[in-house]
This record gives C-alpha cells, sequence and structure tokens, in this order.
C-alpha cells in the first residue's frame, strides 16, 4: 500500500457562502454581498476572482454568477481537499506522451491542474468540468466525445458518446465512481455514467478509481466494475483489514493520500 501525503488549502466559510448566495440569488451585486457577508467590496472582489480562477462562477459587470448546476456546486465543494489530494495522486501516474481517458466527476475533472510539466499527454473524456484546467496549458491534447450534456453531472453521455468511445485505446483510464461495496465492486447512480465507465475501462490498459472516503459509505445504484477490472484504487479512506484483503486477492493496488486541513 502506498501512502501519499501532501498539505492542502481548503475552501474558505466566506467563499462558501458566495457561492450559497449566489446560487439562491444570481442578481446580487457586489455591493450586496459585501454588505450581507460584512467585508469590504474589495475583500469581496478578490474572493469572485479567486473563485473565477478555480472555475467555480462566471464574473459579469457588476456581479457573478455560479459557474456550474447547483448540485454539481455542492459535490465540488465536498471533501474538497482529499479530492484535490487523490487528483494529484492520479495525475502522478500519467507520463509525458501518455494517453488517458477522464470520466466525469468532480474528482476527476481536477486531473489535469495537476499535469504541469507534461507533455504531449492527449486526454479523451466526456467531463465537462475539467475544462478550465486544460485551457491554459499547451501540453494538453484534449478530445472532448459528443453527446447529450447533463448540467447536473456537467457530462455528456447518450448513444453518441458510446459510438465515439469505440474509437480509441488508451494507456490508462481514470474514473470517479458513486459507491464502492466490498462485494461487487465499484457503483455509479445512473445507468448512463455506468455504461460508459464500463466501455472506458475495457478500452484502457490501465484503469484506476478515484474515490474518497463518502464513497465507502453507500454502495450505490448501478455496478460499474468488479474488483478483477481495476488495477488501482486511490482514496483518503482509511479501508479495514477486509476491504484491503479483497483488493490485495484481487491484484488491485491500493493509494492511500492524507490532507492537513489549511484556513484559506
Amino acid at each position: 500500500m502506498k501512502t501519499i501525503s501532501k498539505p492542502k488549502a481548503t475552501l474558505s466559510k466566506r467563499k462558501e457562502s458566495i457561492l450559497d448566495i449566489l446560487a439562491e440569488t444570481p442578481e446580487i451585486t457586489i455591493a450586496d454581498l459585501a454588505g450581507n457577508l460584512q467585508v469590504s467590496v474589495v475583500t469581496i472582489r478578490n474572493d469572485l476572482a479567486a473563485l473565477e480562477e478555480d472555475g467555480m462562477l462566471v464574473r459579469g459587470h457588476g456581479g457573478a454568477m455560479p459557474a456550474f448546476h447547483p448540485a454539481v456546486l455542492q459535490r465540488i465543494r465536498t471533501a474538497r481537499d482529499a479530492k484535490m489530494e487523490i487528483a494529484r495522486a492520479a495525475a502522478a501516474h500519467v507520463v509525458d506522451g501518455d494517453t488517458i481517458m477522464i470520466a466525469a466527476g468532480t474528482t476527476t475533472a481536477l486531473i489535469p491542474r495537476y499535469l504541469r510539466g507534461k507533455r504531449q499527454v492527449h486526454i479523451v473524456t466526456n467531463n465537462t468540468l475539467l475544462l478550465p484546467y486544460v485551457r491554459t496549458n499547451p501540453q494538453l491534447i484534449v478530445t472532448v466525445v459528443g453527446g447529450s450534456f447533463r448540467p447536473a453531472d456537467e457530462s455528456l453521455t447518450g448513444p453518441l458518446t458510446m459510438e465515439a468511445m469505440e474509437r480509441f485505446r488508451v494507456q490508462r483510464a481514470f474514473i470517479g465512481v458513486d459507491g464502492i461495496d466490498a462485494q461487487q465492486g465499484v457503483f455509479a447512480n445512473s445507468v448512463e455514467s455506468g455504461d460508459f465507465v464500463r466501455q472506458m475501462a475495457q478500452h484502457a490498459n490501465q484503469t484506476i478509481v478515484l474515490a474518497d472516503a463518502a464513497k465507502f459509505q453507500n454502495p450505490g445504484f448501478v455496478r460499474i466494475l468488479p474488483f478483477s477490472d481495476m488495477d488501482i484504487l486511490i482514496t483518503d479512506a482509511t479501508l479495514p483489514t477486509s476491504m484491503q484483503n479483497v483488493l490485495t486477492e484481487h491484484d488491485v493496488k491500493l493509494e492511500t493520500v492524507h490532507t492537513r486541513r489549511t484556513s484559506k
């Protein structure tokens, strides 16, 4: 078992409050935001700039609005420290000239953020959430497969997506999951997501699963893969011996990251 430890900054409570207010009242002005949160306009502007840089909102004249569906914003904010360290660990597996697939998800979307310094990496994805992280990196070649856009997932799914996936063969597939069960493997919350991820794994030489601790609390709805179809599991969870034994039995390598929360 490989253990990875990195320091991490968390999303501040004030920024979380800003996102909550904008989700409820997108037309609110910067001045009103400052008044509601009892800080200066300059502070709010700095917070908005930071949130925009993180791809979490879109700024306009005199105000701002969330960049994503409220459900996506909630998932982005949940266990963000752990997700960023898991994504960092996942990115460490990518080498120069690699071909990779990245599935939809808030953790997987962060992988390109940590690919700076890697050269000529070709990404195939249905994850629109990662686009802010690839725009400024000329060493990333990104193929977004077509399909029907799902705002609540920031993903592309459907027959066109599945058809497009048939054309690709990659070195590594990075998948996020909605649940893990010790007996049955990893799960998604929708049939479409499950079908897409299953096909990804079939077209990759190596399948890497990203799962924060919360994913071990609920099994999910649709089974994606058994453990026998996985190669690496990256998590922040402290797994019981029984789960570690299951992974060992199926030759799944376990990597555990640790986070240290700091204020921002």
